[in-house]
């Protein structure tokens, strides 16, 4: 089996996802839109009914901080699609920690995320052309992509899932909505969203995990 990144177990109730085994055919991509840590999204989860949970949250440092098993399901979409329950039941999500998309103070000289916090220059990339309505956004650290790159490769051998890189993820996608196995980003299934953004480190790992 492939080597696993540095998992943390978390305590989320059985009432937060669905301990339903579906056949596991697409992986989707998230960033959290919010500060360092798992800790925010993972209690903002424990206090909403509607079971809307990834299996991992990848922290800056690339540890995994697991809320339930692949196996399972939780809502994570956000998508009015008819094929949308099947859709979350067959894919595995992961977030990834980072506050995406930021904008430029350009009086105090700062990038501030929706909230205001101040993100450091040296963790801020710039999309010339923008990207889904922003043109900075909070760089995915080495680490995270690392640990992304290990899920990819254990849920690929685990459950059968292609690594082929789908170069159509980074806007809607009709293969996406129609289910076609493989590797996703949010950005494929909701134009409203930003989640991941195309950093180059992380389109060359996608790449290169076929070779």
């Amino acid at each position: 089996m492939q080597e696993l990144p540095k998992i943390k177990m978390l305590a989320f109730p059985e009432g937060q996802f669905f301990k339903e085994i579906f056949n596991k055919e697409q992986i989707v991509l998230h960033h959290t839109a919010s500060g360092r840590g798992s800790d925010g999204d993972y209690k903002h989860w424990l206090n909403t009914p509607e079971r809307i949970a990834t299996s991992q949250i990848v922290e800056h440092d690339g540890t995994c901080a697991q809320l339930f098993n692949s196996k399972y399901w939780g809502y994570h979409l956000g998508i009015t699609h008819p094929n949308s329950k099947r859709l979350n039941q067959n894919s595995i999500a992961i977030e990834i920690d980072s506050w995406g998309g930021l904008t430029y103070d350009t009086v105090k000289k700062v990038f501030l995320s929706y909230t205001g916090a101040v993100v450091p220059k040296e963790n801020v990339i710039e999309y010339e052309k923008g990207f889904r309505g922003y043109r900075f956004f909070e760089r995915y650290t080495a680490e995270q992509i690392e640990s992304v790159r290990k899920l990819l490769l254990f849920w690929s051998e685990a459950y059968d899932i292609p690594l082929d890189y789908n170069a159509d993820m980074w806007d809607i996608s009709q293969r996406a909505l129609e289910g076609t196995p493989g590797i996703w980003s949010h950005t494929s299934y909701k134009k409203e969203k930003s989640d991941i953004h195309p950093q180059p480190e992380m389109i060359a790992m996608l790449q290169g995990l076929t070779n």
